[in-house]
């Protein structure tokens, strides 16, 4: 499943926000590359959210571009987009009936026929990725039935499915305990280095992800935004200062 050799994903002057509405965040320039795990951090309210949904292709940039190798995702179509830009969002699904594996198998939408039935391609993937996040054990149980944590892992498996060159996610750990929370970070730092992904996620757990991103984008106030190595931050609590 292991990505391109040479990926990069580029924001440059980019402008979020909502149509006939005042943006959210102007002056977004940062380059990504692959292999690496990243954090997203800010202030509430300063376009974290807005700003993972656009590079996913859900909300169309104000201005600026998006630029994943050589192309610009925001040109293209949502279907090809989500071939190569996979997001699991902090809201919760509801997947009433479903097993772990149906859900993971949700991931092939982009590749699948109209009837969404799977090849023997597909289901080989499915499999990879449920291993990949460790969750084999738990593939026929129904997703009502998991934990918190064990529902992460089952999205981020359906992410993978996805086969993506990105991966994004906001704010994964909202709900996980201490413990849950670091072993989802070293789950996603080894899925972006063996994978050789571009991993972005959000988050307000300062800590446990410097202990795990190799760097972080910071949303500053005044429309700042700026790439930071992990040994760079120094002191998080003057990090928005």
């Amino acid at each position: 499943m292991k990505t391109g050799a040479d990926i990069s994903l580029h924001l440059e002057d980019l402008c979020i926000g909502y149509r006939h509405k005042d943006p959210v965040f102007r002056n977004i320039s940062v380059k990504l590359k692959g292999g690496t795990l990243s954090g997203l951090v800010a202030n509430n309210g300063m376009g974290k959210s807005t700003l993972l949904k656009t590079i996913a292709g859900a909300l169309q940039p104000l201005s600026g571009s998006i630029k994943l190798n050589e192309s610009l995702l925001h040109r293209l179509p949502l279907k090809e987009i989500a071939k190569r830009v996979s997001i699991v969002l902090t809201e919760k699904p509801q997947l009433p009936g479903l097993t772990v594996f149906d859900a993971v198998s949700m991931g092939r939408y982009p590749y699948t026929n109209i009837f969404g039935s799977l090849s023997e391609k597909d289901t080989e993937v499915i499999d990879t990725c449920i291993r990949m996040c460790g969750i084999q054990d738990l593939q026929n149980k129904n997703c009502l039935e998991l934990s918190d944590g064990e529902f992460q892992k089952v999205m981020i498996a359906r992410a993978l499915a996805q086969q993506t060159e990105v991966l994004l996610l906001d704010e994964p750990t909202a709900f996980l305990d201490f413990t849950s929370k670091r072993k989802l970070f070293e789950l996603l730092r080894e899925i972006a280095e063996t994978e050789n992904k571009i991993i972005l996620v959000s988050s307000h757990d300062l800590h446990t992800l410097l202990a795990h991103a190799h760097g972080l984008v910071v949303l500053r106030p005044g429309n700042v935004c700026e790439y930071l190595e992990t040994e760079e931050v120094g002191d998080v609590e003057k990090l928005f200062l």
